[in-house]
């Protein structure tokens, strides 16, 4: 994973950096989200057992309305989509869909990729075949990184695409339970930044925070730490590492509405072994969480931008805003969790 960061860049992104930290730090305004249960469109594969049991439980825990409900069948389902196959289904899907919704949550675990792309990308933005013909080359600019939107279908034509997972019922449920319990805010929570020893997956380091850093009103800390593993914290908000795999979450308490990732080559192959799946972030209680599904060597713009992510989410943004804000190249970036979750959502 090559970093393909020139010194002129360099010198660009830390100016960013810069002014991204300011409005970090500056003093919390008007409720950056209006997203809501009727903006959600719950996507229900109805040949899945799973997906039919946790969309409902999902739909009445979040009050969704029954017609932002979409129905289609996607039997035998697999990892991946081939394009034809996806276009297919995105007709199904969009046929069934309202101007109101500005979100589709799909709830089942596969297919989470169509070819190289994520099909949270692919659904949100089209199928990128370009991307594929080179996994490794730059990726197509996403016009809502770091936007100010509030309603990206409205503003943009684009339906925020967020997964959530179904292979496993107890932990369907606790992402569900976290996201909802997150509505309540939090008193205290640390967002914590582990550089690693791991440089080529550290390119987003210079993105991170520094500790002491004041975001007013919020009750968040945060930590930057030069470690390759973060171990017994019980407060966490925010957890945001560089490494193949992350070791002791299972001594970590993830805060309800918290958000994990790390830069890695294929996190979103959620059935891969070769390195760490996203789903491990969210068995271990985080509430959503984002891993590319195809090799994206180590551009940062693929993966959620510490600072970005930080600004939005602080400042009242549900988590898919948050997250699909942060990523300035969303194509193979697959986004996991509950889309709701917005713990700092001071009115």
């Amino acid at each position: 994973m090559p970093d393909k960061v020139g010194f002129l860049a360099l010198f660009f992104l830390l100016i960013q950096s810069c002014v991204l930290l300011a409005g970090v730090e500056s003093s919390f305004s008007a409720k950056s989200s209006e997203l809501g249960p009727n903006n959600v469109a719950l996507v229900i594969n109805d040949a899945d057992a799973n997906s039919v049991k946790i969309a409902e439980y999902y739909r009445i825990a979040r009050g969704i309305p029954t017609k932002n409900i979409v129905h289609v069948k996607i039997s035998d389902a697999h990892p991946k989509l081939s394009a034809s196959e996806f276009t297919r289904l995105k007709w199904e899907i969009e046929t069934q869909l309202n101007p109101a919704e500005q979100v589709i949550l799909l709830a089942w675990t596969a297919p989470y990729a169509v070819e190289c792309n994520s099909i949270t990308a692919a659904l949100t933005f089209g199928y990128d075949a370009e991307q594929c013909k080179n996994t490794c080359a730059a990726g197509k600019p996403s016009l809502y990184f770091n936007s100010a939107s509030k309603k990206p279908f409205d503003d943009y034509g684009i339906r925020l695409t967020m997964l959530l997972p179904t292979d496993s019922f107890p932990r369907a449920k606790s992402i569900i339970d976290h996201g909802v319990q997150s509505d309540a805010g939090v008193f205290r929570s640390t967002a914590y930044y582990l550089t690693t020893s791991d440089a080529n997956r550290n390119t987003r380091s210079r993105f991170f925070p520094p500790s002491g850093l004041n975001i007013p009103r919020s009750g968040l800390a945060v930590m930057n730490i030069k470690s390759d593993k973060l171990v017994g914290a019980r407060d966490i908000m925010i957890y945001q590492t560089g490494l193949a795999w992350v070791d002791a979450l299972d001594s970590l308490n993830f805060l309800p509405g918290a958000l994990a990732d790390h830069l890695t080559s294929t996190g979103g192959d959620l059935y891969g072994k070769n390195q760490m799946s996203i789903l491990r972030w969210l068995d271990a209680g985080a509430t959503a969480s984002y891993g590319t599904v195809s090799e994206p060597c180590n551009y940062w713009q693929k993966f959620p931008n510490p600072l970005v992510l930080l600004k939005w989410y602080v400042n009242g943004a549900t988590a898919v805003e948050a997250y699909w804000k942060s990523v300035a190249w969303p194509a193979q970036g697959l986004f996991i969790g509950e889309p709701l979750a917005a713990p700092y959502a001071h009115e």
